[in-house]
């Protein structure tokens, strides 16, 4: 676009990928060096290579501008300057002196007029209908007059008059239409070639400038009326710049979905009345009221009510989650059918959700390996086609004796071919579908390059605690003995363990009061270091911890009487009462409940043992699937790493089905095993929390956190942050990466296929100048980012139930 056109629909278009001179932080702010200020400018019709390089050129030129990050994926341009040497406007300015308005701005120390997040720009862009707007209706203006040419040059023939003579050369009816048609319709096109020539850019609105003008001089300078081959040339790429755009904007309707995920107002309850207010003028501390089937506007915990919440766009959860008072809830999420009231914690610029569409945006700043060697190519292709394209213009001519008009009409063919249109967009635009499309299912990716890696990744390392367990202890089995019933043992344990806080004890004590077992009276608590506790309950002595306390008190623990009363018991400890009457506890229930990866403790007095209570940190529903989804998608080992007794984990292995385990291990130690696998293996992810994992996280080639919804470390740290504690968004991020470089991998060929063959049968003349923009330009560059939208339907084949 220009800066005479607000309208935003002049504009150029070489292809997509990110330019990129010094990356900032999340708010553009946090790494500017003192003295410098951050800008971010929404820049829509900036939305390609070219585009982006114009604007580029041009600041660079521009003294104090300090840093500069052209996104145009998303529209941005973010730029750093020194406050002493330039200002805001001056930036600005020069933005616009490239030919692409400005039409919002935000950075640190913004007064906040114009604020405009980056997808802002998109949104601006999209305001208007691509095939209704300014460009549009020249281009279709355009089309009507190459239409009403072609009708006097091939139909009627007779009357093909002529109506002018310009520097001897006579005008037809015919070429007066092709003329105005090249007028109306590549105004456009030649005032954004004059930009590129004035920032020194060869890109492809200078190519098509040269080739328009060159065919109307070539008319002119030799007598052949190539007029047609002008207009034709105007129409045809103002058309392919309009499909650009629509495909663009498709791109970026799929980060603008996001963005539109949280409600724009919301009802809150100040001074005893409530009020609906711009989520803007919402405050940390201020109470929102969500009714049914209301969005929530703000993250914030829930102070009243209980409800079902709808999770999804934020987790990827397909099963609404219950809320209650205590609960946290985030922006964007769903209030299914109850009534609730939520304390804000977050300003809402500053929430889950627009944290996940700034890091979205973000994702798309880094290039990937793929990008780089695509545009690598791309600084050899165009000069040397370019310079093909000259000497096919004139050397046949000047030494063969070929036609001049028939060979510049080549050569400008060739032109027309010079520009990487389809292949630059390639990786970008399926980077833009693949990241957001994964976001839409619970899984933030923090850049194009860590959904590569993810496709080449032949190992997973697992976390155990947490990552393939729920990280939660809880009571699993409750064996009474010696004629007490399950209540009589959870009613001891409960008192015992009231006032310890070890995680065991809190355990215990929880699934106590689920059971509704009743308080006892608790005198005398004592903890016994590594071994377990004791108190006086109603007067007597117990005793709750280790095996090996009971047995420094005295008991034969090989002879214990059993009971069953319909307390919870396990199947084989069950079989043995029915059959002996009496257990070995040291050499058959113990080591059973323990060879499952459960932690026992044992209730009693000093004259008795009452029961075993066994806890265990349980294994997540989902794992063993998800494991198993893996090895079907190709993943060629899974190794779980923990901290825990090889006993335990070699249980929990078996549960899950991983290959192999690695137990009693420190955290140096963990960053050894992720070390060791990375030699043995091209690529490999570590699953963890995000925090007590991060330097395994950190060492392994894709990081991955667990759980990362409203966790400021994992969103911030992690490469990959599945944003519910949900093991199946892992099989669906293996499988959406593979299939993301198998789509740039078809894009990137596919298009440099059709651009070669094209461009070898210009010389033999078997490709017209109109099939080059058709073919080359405008089909491609459709073709490359329609199979790159395919990314946004892939979908989890797995569910957690």
């Amino acid at each position: 676009m220009t800066e005479s056109d607000p309208s935003g629909d002049e504009h150029d278009h070489d292809g997509e990928h990110d330019h990129t001179h010094g990356h900032r932080g999340r708010d553009g702010a946090g790494d500017a060096p003192e003295g410098e200020r951050t800008v971010e400018f929404a820049v829509p019709d900036m939305d390609c290579a070219s585009c982006a390089g114009k604007v580029e050129n041009a600041l660079e030129r521009e003294d104090g501008v300090e840093r500069i990050d052209t996104r145009p994926t998303t529209g941005r341009a973010v730029v750093g300057y020194d406050t002493e040497r330039s200002d805001e406007d001056t930036v600005a300015t020069a933005i616009e002196g490239a030919g692409y308005e400005v039409v919002g701005r935000s950075g640190d120390g913004s007064d906040g007029a114009d604020a405009s997040s980056g997808a802002g720009g998109a949104d601006t862009a999209a305001s208007e209908s691509v095939w209704t707007s300014t460009r549009a209706l020249k281009t279709w203006a355009s089309g009507l007059l190459v239409a009403l040419g072609f009708v006097f040059e091939f139909l009627l023939t007779g009357q093909n008059a002529v109506v002018a003579t310009v520097l001897g050369t006579e005008v037809l009816v015919a070429d007066a239409a092709f003329l105005a048609a090249v007028a109306v319709g590549g105004q456009a096109i030649v005032r954004n070639g004059y930009y590129s020539l004035k920032n020194l850019s060869l890109d492809i609105d200078l190519l098509m400038t040269i080739a328009i003008l060159g065919a109307i001089a070539a008319s002119v300078a030799f007598g052949e009326r190539l007029y047609f081959e002008a207009a034709t040339l105007a129409f045809l790429f103002s058309v392919s710049e309009l499909l650009e755009r629509y495909s663009m904007d498709k791109a970026r309707g799929s980060i603008r979905e996001l963005m539109e995920l949280s409600p724009d107002e919301a009802t809150v309850r100040r001074d005893g009345e409530e009020r609906t207010l711009p989520v803007e003028d919402v405050h940390v501390g201020d109470v929102v009221v969500v009714r049914p089937g209301e969005k929530i506007p703000m993250d914030g915990d829930v102070v009243e009510g209980e409800s079902a919440v709808n999770q999804a766009p934020i987790t990827g959860e397909s099963v609404p989650v219950d809320k209650a008072e205590g609960d946290e809830v985030y922006a964007g999420t769903i209030n299914e059918g109850g009534y609730l009231e939520v304390e804000v914690t977050a300003e809402s610029t500053d929430n889950t959700l627009a944290r996940v569409v700034d890091l979205v945006e973000d994702a798309n700043a880094e290039q990937t390996d793929r990008e780089q060697f695509v545009e690598r190519f791309a600084d050899y292709y165009t000069p040397v086609v370019v310079t093909a394209g000259v000497l096919v213009g004139v050397v046949p001519p000047l030494l063969f004796g070929g036609a001049w008009a028939t060979w510049v009409v080549r050569g400008l063919t060739l032109f027309v071919l010079a520009c990487p249109c389809a292949f630059v967009i390639s990786t970008p635009v399926s980077v833009v579908s693949g990241v957001t499309s994964a976001a839409r299912n619970g899984v933030l990716v923090k850049g194009g390059r860590y959904l590569e890696s993810m496709g080449d990744v032949d190992a997973v390392a697992f976390d155990k605690t947490g990552t393939l367990t729920k990280g939660e202890l809880t009571v699993t089995d409750v064996v009474p003995l010696n004629d007490n019933t399950a209540e009589d043992v959870l009613r001891c344990a409960r008192g015992l363990e009231s006032r310890s806080e070890h995680p065991i004890g809190d355990a215990i004590v929880e699934h106590a009061e689920d059971a509704d077992v009743e308080k006892r009276d608790v005198d005398g608590f004592e903890s016994i270091t590594g071994k377990g506790v004791t108190a006086e309950l109603g007067g007597t002595t117990h005793y709750a911890g280790k095996p090996g306390l009971f047995d420094e008190l005295g008991f034969d623990l090989s002879h214990v009487h059993a009971t069953t009363d319909g307390g919870v018991v396990t199947r084989t400890s069950q079989n043995l009462c029915e059959r002996n009457g009496c257990l070995d506890l040291l050499e058959e229930l113990v080591p059973e409940l323990q060879a499952e990866g459960k932690t026992v403790v044992l209730v009693g007095t000093a004259d008795e043992v009452e029961g075993v209570i066994a806890v265990a940190d349980e294994v997540r529903p989902e794992a063993a699937a998800a494991v198993e989804r893996l090895k079907s998608l190709g993943l060629e080992r899974t190794v779980m790493l923990t901290g825990d007794n090889e006993r335990t984990a070699r249980a929990i292995a078996e549960q899950v089905g991983v290959d192999e385990f690695r137990a009693e291990l420190l955290p140096e130690e963990k960053v050894e095993a992720v070390g060791d696998l990375t030699e043995e293996f091209d690529a490999v992810a570590m699953v963890g929390d995000g925090v007590n994992d991060a330097p395994a996280l950190a060492t392994a080639t894709v990081g991955i956190a667990m759980g990362a919804a409203g966790t400021d470390t994992a969103l911030e740290t992690a490469d990959v942050a599945l944003m519910g504690d949900d093991l199946t968004r892992l099989p669906y991020l293996y499988d959406l990466s593979h299939r993301a470089n198998g789509v740039i991998r078809q894009n990137v060929w596919t298009s440099l296929a059709a651009k070669a063959v094209l461009a070898a049968g210009v010389p033999l003349g078997y490709v017209p100048i109109w099939a080059a923009v058709l073919v080359g330009d405008a089909g491609m560059t459709t073709a490359v980012t329609g199979n790159a939208m395919r990314l946004s339907r892939v979908e989890p084949e797995l569910e957690r139930e």
